[in-house]
């Protein structure tokens, strides 16, 4: 049944554009953001915001965040979502490459435009952040409950 159920997480993270993404700043005080992401796998996405975004410096204070992906416009009832805790981050150094390449695969795969290095260097506007699941769920259509897909050994 795990493998069933990684299988319609994975298809959610595919099939999905946007992530409400939830941080929380240094006092605890909450926020949620819709995010357009691109997938690494079941585990990473990344995206691109200003650091001064409200959720980006969030992330600054406090990397802790959970998110949920979804389809809005299913009828009632019919609905599935993944939800993960994680923690996210800025990417820099080295990692940048290989997330700005995703990025841009799954923008150019979306009708949006190429992305590079430049997009998210200073001085330009945006940067590139990751987050990392630390634990997966899906629900469960027998039993509307949300179970676990993955987390078992996953660290920071």
């Amino acid at each position: 049944m795990n493998d069933d159920l990684e299988a319609t997480g994975r298809a959610l993270v595919e099939a999905g554009s946007y992530m409400t993404l939830g941080t929380a700043d240094a006092s605890g005080r909450p926020w949620v953001s819709p995010v357009w992401y691109a997938p690494a796998g079941l585990r990473e996405l990344l995206w691109v915001s200003s650091p001064g975004a409200r959720h980006s410096r969030n992330l600054a204070a406090r990397a802790d965040v959970s998110l949920v992906i979804f389809d809005s416009t299913a009828p009632i009832d019919t609905g599935n979502g993944v939800y993960m805790s994680a923690f996210a981050e800025e990417l820099l150094g080295d990692e940048r490459k290989t997330g700005i390449d995703v990025f841009s695969a799954r923008s150019l795969a979306h009708g949006g435009r190429p992305w590079t290095l430049q997009d998210v260097d200073a001085p330009a506007r945006l940067r590139l952040y990751r987050a990392t699941a630390l634990e997966v769920y899906v629900l469960d259509p027998h039993t509307d409950r949300r179970l676990r897909v993955a987390g078992e050994g996953i660290q920071r």
